[in-house]
């Protein structure tokens, strides 16, 4: 890329597994001029992939207004089993005498969770407590209460469902833990849950299948992978 010229724009970024969305930044700061902005909207754990709206240049300022999208998530929920962190990065706990439900009663105790509901955000999460993240706290043995919160689920569809895990197809607004969700159809169901694999697939108008990995920015550039920030509808 020619360094007199300052790109920005949004990249469609595909984030692979094991790393955070933070490393994901830094990974594609090295393809860019020295000095250029970049940022991120909407975080997703290490453990997650998918789409990762990086900002560049002067996309940076549109960050709020692209976290407010609504976003699609594929996600993998284990039942019988709960965890401190509500998904993959602890050690499971297992229910002792979970029944496996049948696919009915998961079907009907997901479609409690569609529409505003009301949500505690897990105890490891990045909300502040007393100016201090959440997840800081817990890691150090310390109780964290989060008040629940109203977020929306527009819909969640059932893929699939072979106990113990349950494939869904969820899309929600901004602040929606899928964390919680898993935990919450656990409790639900009366057998514990959480979440085992997530997936972003969409974010607004940014769609998975147009998503880019670091390989392809590597070998093609930034530059033939920037687009506009949407504009406001």
């Amino acid at each position: 890329m020619d360094a007199t010229h300052k790109p920005e724009g949004v990249i469609n970024f595909d984030k692979p597994p094991g790393i955070s969305s933070a490393r994901a930044v830094g990974r594609v700061k090295r393809l860019l001029p020295k000095g250029t902005k970049i940022g991120h909207a909407g975080t997703l754990d290490p453990f997650a992939t998918g789409v990762l709206l990086l900002l560049i240049g002067r996309a940076t300022k549109s960050c709020e207004r692209l976290m407010d999208a609504p976003k699609q998530y594929e996600a993998v929920i284990k039942l019988g089993a709960n965890t401190e962190t509500d998904d993959p990065e602890s050690p499971e706990q297992p229910v002792p005498g979970a029944i496996p439900p049948s696919p009915a009663d998961v079907a009907a105790a997901l479609n409690k969770f569609v529409g505003e509901i009301s949500q505690r955000p897990p105890a490891y999460s990045a909300m502040k407590v007393s100016g201090r993240r959440a997840y800081d706290i817990a890691r150090k043995g310390g109780e964290v209460n989060l008040a629940p919160r109203p977020v929306r689920v527009y819909s969640i569809e059932l893929l699939g469902y072979d106990w113990p895990f349950v494939r869904t197809r969820i899309d929600c607004g901004r602040g929606t833990y899928i964390r919680a969700l898993a935990r919450d159809l656990g409790a639900a169901l009366n057998v514990g849950g959480h979440l085992t694999e997530l997936r972003r697939t969409r974010i607004g108008d940014f769609d998975i299948a147009q998503a880019v990995t670091l390989e392809t920015l590597t070998t093609d550039g930034v530059a033939p992978h920037l687009r506009p920030v949407p504009l406001p509808t």
